[in-house]
């Protein structure tokens, strides 16, 4: 018997009534060739993994803009923090791992270089807006590629958990409302101690009614949160947290909206960081030949209007490549003579 199927059998006999089974799955928009040793997410985990976007996640931004220290948080830091705590949950939920972590693994592919202050630029500078979690679905559907397959071709619930991570929306499967939650706690418990590393806040700052029911440190906290949902949700067709967790856990965020993400000492670089990628945005809207043909020619059979490719390109731009971008095209090269 293929290893596949067996994995198959063991998902349909120990995983809870609730949970998304990979051979149920309504399958890839190119029909393919099943694969003898990995079910269906675990094979769009693997394509997610091997990705250049998820490659170049390690130099975007989470919340610091080129912070001075080696243990702030990259996007790709996040990324894997979101997943481990998505499988935690999967795993005591007795849900499907393997479609979390794929979820998790694939839900920031489309975020901008700078973070949320990238988004914030694309989202006024593109006609239609520009909004991280559908760009994420545009990387796998389209950017990313091999040979002659266009897009990675995921499937149907991995590509629906990722669009639905973010926002009012909701996810159809429990495994994306998980990724939601996994999300949540992840940027709020680590962004707490990035701030406080950077010195933007103390520890003494955060409300005392949130700590003392979700707890004083980091570890007990996710620890918490994560409890707390298992103990809601368990044999449950939801996924929720308690009425007193889920409260402190938004008052939490909202605190970290107030002093954090919006606190001027943390985003003193941040009208640097809008200059930049509006000057490319309008260079590359000027003199659309400058754009590599590498990145134009995923369009060569496809409609698309330059409004979009500059987007792509420039979302998919990291940190340092955009600076040096910018700094290639605007910035005066020393004359030398030799």
């Amino acid at each position: 018997m293929e290893i596949r199927k067996q994995y198959e059998e063991f998902e349909e006999t120990n995983l809870s009534k609730y949970a998304m089974l990979s051979k149920n799955s309504m399958g890839r928009e190119q029909a393919e060739e099943q694969c003898t040793i990995r079910t269906v997410f675990q094979r769009d985990r693997d394509r997610i993994i091997h990705s250049k976007s998820f490659r170049r996640l390690k130099h975007k931004t989470q919340v610091f803009i080129a912070p001075e220290g080696d243990h702030f948080r990259t996007r790709l830091t996040h990324t894997l923090e979101v997943a481990q705590i998505g499988r935690t949950l999967a795993r005591a939920l007795k849900l499907n791992e393997d479609l979390i972590e794929a979820m998790a693994l694939g839900h920031d592919l489309g975020h901008t270089p700078f973070g949320h202050t990238g988004e914030k630029v694309l989202n006024e500078l593109h006609p239609n807006g520009f909004r991280h979690n559908e760009q994420s679905i545009r990387v796998v559907d389209l950017l990313e590629g091999k040979e002659k397959r266009i897009g990675l071709n995921l499937t149907y619930e991995v590509k629906e958990g990722i669009l639905n991570h973010s926002g009012n929306r909701v996810s159809e499967t429990l495994e994306g409302r998980i990724l939601k939650y996994a999300d949540r706690i992840a940027y709020i418990n680590h962004d707490i101690d990035d701030a406080i590393r950077a010195h933007i806040i103390k520890q003494s700052d955060l409300p005392e009614d949130c700590l003392e029911v979700l707890g004083k440190t980091h570890g007990v906290r996710i620890n918490t949160m994560i409890h707390d949902i298992i103990e809601t949700s368990y044999n449950t067709n939801s996924i929720s947290m308690s009425k007193e967790i889920g409260e402190k856990t938004n008052k939490l965020r909202d605190f970290m909206f107030e002093n954090v993400y919006l606190n001027k000492k943390a985003k003193s670089e941040e009208n640097k960081v809008e200059h930049i990628i509006k000057e490319l945005y309008k260079y590359y809207y000027e003199n659309n030949n400058k754009i590599p043909q590498a990145h134009l020619s995923i369009y060569e059979n496809i409609e698309a209007n330059i409004e979009d490719i500059i987007c792509d390109y420039i979302a998919g731009m990291t940190d340092r490549y955009v600076i040096n971008v910018f700094n290639n095209i605007f910035i005066p090269k020393r004359w030398e003579i030799f």
